[in-house]
């Protein structure tokens, strides 16, 4: 038995849950989130923004996790995204002795629920950076420049800013969410050309071109069943 879900979560982007009875190999790709995941094996970790796409095991067991939206996660973290980025770090390296947390999600009848109080807990101490929603909602190939003007920052605290909350540049940054835009589409059995299309790419050919620079893999290999 192989299952996963996700369920919203206020002030979240989502709480999840992956059960596995044999060893999953799969593929994790650059969505722009962080994520604080336990395993019932009794692991707590910090998985921070990634790059590029990249293989990963799943043992056999169930994972509980809450996911930040971009350019949230690192306020509750404590650390710049760009400290993170690439890496599963353990959480007690970031919030000091965590046996506490790990005790209440070993007896809980929702460790979901349990993970979710302690992000939003975090949260209230520590609020993002209120210019991450604007950072992130700008159009895919929008001059760095204009943003920043319009943003009233220079390009380089702009830059910094974004490395911050991000753990991306500007320019890499709209990279990765359009590319998470697009395959969200592309999951649900939208056509290729029309993915492109809507998600702001030149053509097929455009999306085909950064789907393999940031999963590593073409399109149709990674959105396989």
């Amino acid at each position: 038995m192989n299952t996963y879900v996700e369920h919203p979560a206020a002030g979240l982007d989502c709480v999840w849950r992956r059960t596995s009875s044999t060893p999953i190999v799969g593929r994790v790709v650059p969505d722009g989130c962080t994520d604080i995941i336990w395993s019932s094996a009794g692991t707590l970790f910090v998985a921070g923004p990634d790059t590029t796409g990249h293989m990963t095991t799943t043992r056999p067991g169930t994972l509980f996790g809450v996911r930040f939206g971009p350019g949230v996660g690192p306020s509750a973290f404590g650390v710049p995204a760009h400290a993170l980025r690439d890496l599963r770090v353990p959480l007690a390296e970031l919030w000091g002795p965590s046996a506490a947390l790990e005790d209440a999600l070993a007896t809980a009848d929702d460790p979901c629920a349990v993970l979710a109080t302690a992000a939003r807990d975090r949260l209230r101490a520590t609020p993002p950076d209120p210019l991450t929603t604007a950072i992130a909602a700008a159009t895919p190939g929008s001059s760095v420049a204009a943003l920043a003007d319009d943003l009233g920052l220079s390009t380089r605290q702009l830059h910094r800013r974004s490395l911050d909350a991000f753990g991306y540049g500007p320019k890499v940054l709209h990279r990765v969410l359009r590319f998470d835009r697009a395959m969200k589409l592309a999951w649900t059995g939208v056509p290729f050309a029309d993915v492109a299309h809507r998600t702001g790419y030149a053509d097929q050919a455009h999306l085909s071109r950064e789907v393999k620079d940031l999963a590593g893999v073409p399109l149709g290999q990674l959105i396989r069943p």
